[in-house]
Parts: C-alpha cells; sequence; structure tokens
C-alpha cells in the first residue's frame, strides 16, 4: 500500500450524475451513503450499501478516485492505491442535497 495517492491527476471538475445513486435509481435499489467519481462524475452506493455501485463503477471504469458525497465529508478514496485522504486544499464539498 502507498502512503500517499498517485492517481490525484484523476481529480476532474464533473458535475454529478444526481442527488442518488445513479444505477440504484434505475433498479429501484436503496443505499446507505453515496459517492461520486472525480473523474466523471457517477454517483454510486458505498460498499456498505446492498450493490456496492461506486466500488462496480471503479472495477468497470477504471477510475481509480471517489470522493464522499455526503453533506460535510470532504474524504477521497483511491481504489488503487486502497488509501483515504482529504484534499490539500480544502474547497466547497459536492453533496447530494
Amino acid at each position: 500500500m502507498a502512503g500517499t495517492c498517485t492517481h490525484t491527476d484523476a481529480i476532474a471538475t464533473t458535475d454529478a450524475s444526481g442527488n442518488g445513486c445513479y444505477d440504484c435509481l434505475l433498479v429501484g435499489g436503496t443505499w446507505v451513503h453515496l459517492r461520486r467519481c472525480v473523474t466523471c462524475g457517477h454517483v454510486g452506493c458505498c460498499d456498505s450499501s446492498p450493490n456496492r455501485h461506486a466500488t462496480a463503477h471503479f472495477q468497470a471504469a477504471d477510475h481509480p478516485l471517489m470522493q464522499s458525497y455526503e453533506p460535510g465529508e470532504d474524504w477521497f478514496w483511491c481504489y488503487v492505491d486502497q488509501l483515504a485522504f482529504e484534499a490539500d486544499e480544502p474547497g466547497p464539498s459536492p453533496s447530494h442535497s
């Protein structure tokens, strides 16, 4: 496991795909917490959710980073480096409403 994320260049300014888990909304599923892909904006559900769509998105799209999409949370998770971190320069944290 790396001590720092080596994929921060994948962070892009993208709009979220919606205010809920994109895939759960398509199939009528439910989620616990939301995560937003910082490469393309896909909103998926966390690994505590029944369908784990954020991880499924990483596995399908190979986008390495996601950010919490929960109000007041400003952390990232790198799937490749298996590392949680906060941004060096905090800005507005994206979240669903």
